[in-house]
């Protein structure tokens, strides 16, 4: 196992280097410090149920799976995981950074950057001061010191949401704003994965121990929409994407993305982009010529 700890601002700091072997099951990690792991190739983790944990491939693809839900990361995303246990599995030909820590660890960083910030839940493209930060990290302990202000930054637009959250204090404002980040994250993931089950605002309420009716106006006083109108969006999306990006035949899309029948497929995508699926696709083919 190719690993080293180091001092760093009195939290220690243990790193991973190919070939390294971490612990079988990720509630053995030591909870005094950070886990830095610079990946490459095929592997397996799985990571404690309450920490979060910072991933950037930086090439191959990330497979994650979670209750409920399972995603891919492919190289130059990013994400900022803290919504329970996560496995990840890496590809054979993946490079890939990441950073663990035990709850404190991350807020107790968080909180010397930034008064009252933790860390918050994202997926996207981490920006080129995460980006570089961690990087540096592999092999510069100092860099700690550069990716916190930086994740702070990223997760800025995420923060804002944080006041119009409904709770007695920032704790439970703080709570309740995770709890509809994991349900967005939890849609998001549903209709990337083209599947074709049902998933309704009574379901997303139980994962939430919410009722249906204060899930809706929960959402909508966050986000400024219902969990149907994200949903939707997400699969319009979706659809547009698989159209123009792909061969698929419009009958197996109508099936991946749950529509009721072919005509209500294409009535749904001719409202939401004023042509038809055929129209799209031509525009894209003739782009493309």
């Amino acid at each position: 196992m190719a690993r080293c700890a180091d001092r760093n601002d009195d939290m220690m700091l243990h790193r991973y280097v190919p070939p390294f072997s971490l612990p079988p099951h990720g509630d053995a990690l030591a909870a005094d410090g950070w886990h830095v792991i610079a990946g490459r190739g095929a592997a397996t983790l799985q990571l404690p149920a309450h920490w979060p944990s910072l991933w950037l491939p930086m090439r191959g693809r990330l497979s994650m799976q979670a209750q409920d839900a399972h995603w891919t990361l492919f190289g130059g995303e990013g994400q900022l995981w803290r919504a329970g246990a996560l496995n990840v599995q890496a590809s054979h030909e993946s490079r890939w950074l990441a950073l663990v820590a035990a709850p404190t660890v991350w807020n107790a960083a968080f909180a010397s950057s930034a008064h009252d910030e933790e860390p918050l839940p994202w997926r996207g493209d981490p920006g080129d001061g995460v980006h570089e930060a961690m990087e540096a990290l592999a092999h510069d302990d100092d860099a700690l010191a550069i990716l916190v202000p930086a994740l702070i930054d990223r997760q800025r637009d995420v923060a804002a949401c944080l006041p119009r959250c409904r709770g007695r204090t920032l704790a439970h404002r703080r709570q309740a704003l995770l709890r509809l980040l994991n349900l967005r994250h939890l849609m998001q993931c549903h209709v990337e994965a083209d599947d074709d089950a049902s998933i309704d605002v009574p379901w997303l309420a139980s994962r939430a121990h919410y009722s249906p009716g204060h899930l809706i106006r929960l959402h909508r006083a966050v986000f400024g929409e219902t969990p149907s109108d994200y949903f939707t969006r997400l699969r319009q999306a979706r659809a547009w994407e698989l159209v123009r990006e792909t061969d698929m035949p419009v009958a197996t899309i109508t099936h991946r993305l749950g529509f009721e029948s072919q005509s209500a497929f294409c009535r749904a995508f001719k409202h939401a982009f004023g042509m038809t699926a055929t129209q799209a696709r031509r525009e894209a083919d003739a782009c493309a010529a």
